[in-house]
């Protein structure tokens, strides 16, 4: 007797269709969860961008503060706009490695900080500058009563930071009472303090500011950027804080 052989069987169109369907939903959780890796590693290179900004600008910042010398010309300039951008101008000394051999006849050098929008490409980036002048340069300002030149923006200062929106250096005294206060102006006692506060943009944010209107604040930029009070909480924005001493004051921020 023959044995009956079978045809093997086929998957029907309604199998075709169901594995179909699983396959689909099997790629769209996986695309969602890469999407959402890919959201994530860019948050947190974003963030780790905005502290190494933050962190180069505060280690010169205090290397220059921790030399300073007070004298009557020196800036506190306080900015009224609605994202602060102080300027800060004062003299400090400088070890010869941080001058040319032909700018450095002494170590009394001035530096000048202040925000700037360069443009770069086809993009406006706002950028913490420090301008940096010699003691060759200081001291014959100083010869002709001319502090103030020292002070002078120049194209050849450089950027120390960029995708900065506000920038704050406010003047600040130890009391009787032992309070930090704001310094009260004198041509003669500088202030102890120097209440530093920075907002960098993180990169995904710094993307879509394309203008010197965007980095204001103005237009559609407005709800991205939120106000300053709110920086903490703004996943778009880096706040820093500090204390540091201005000049030799044995004051303890």
């Amino acid at each position: 007797m023959t044995p009956h052989r079978t045809s093997p069987r086929g998957f029907t169109l309604v199998e075709l269709m169901a594995s179909m369907a699983v396959g689909m939903i099997v790629l769209l959780i996986a695309v969602s969860v890469l999407g959402s890796t890919g959201d994530g590693y860019e948050r947190v290179g974003g963030g780790v961008g905005a502290e190494r900004e933050a962190r180069a600008l505060i280690t010169q910042l205090t290397a220059d503060l921790a030399t300073a010398r007070f004298n009557k010309d020196t800036v506190f300039e306080k900015s009224s706009a609605n994202w602060p951008t102080d300027r800060l101008a004062f003299l400090t000394l400088q070890p010869s490695d941080a001058q040319s051999d032909t700018g450095r006849i002494g170590d009394l050098c001035a530096v000048n900080y202040y925000i700037k929008d360069l443009q770069i490409g086809n993009k406006t980036v706002r950028c913490l500058m420090r301008g940096f002048r010699e003691s060759e340069e200081t001291f014959q300002a100083l010869r002709n009563g001319k502090l103030d030149t020292l002070f002078t923006p120049l194209d050849r200062d450089e950027p120390v930071a960029f995708d900065v929106l506000s920038f704050e250096a406010r003047p600040k005294s130890r009391g009787t009472s032992g309070n930090i206060d704001d310094w009260q102006k004198s041509d003669d006692q500088g202030p102890q303090i120097l209440d530093v506060k920075l907002i960098v943009a993180r990169r995904e944010l710094a993307g879509k500011l394309n203008t010197t209107s965007d980095w204001d604040g103005a237009g559609k930029t407005a709800l991205l950027l939120g106000q300053p009070a709110e920086a903490l909480r703004n996943r778009n924005l880096e706040a820093y804080g500090t204390l540091i001493r201005f000049g030799n004051s044995h004051e303890t921020p």
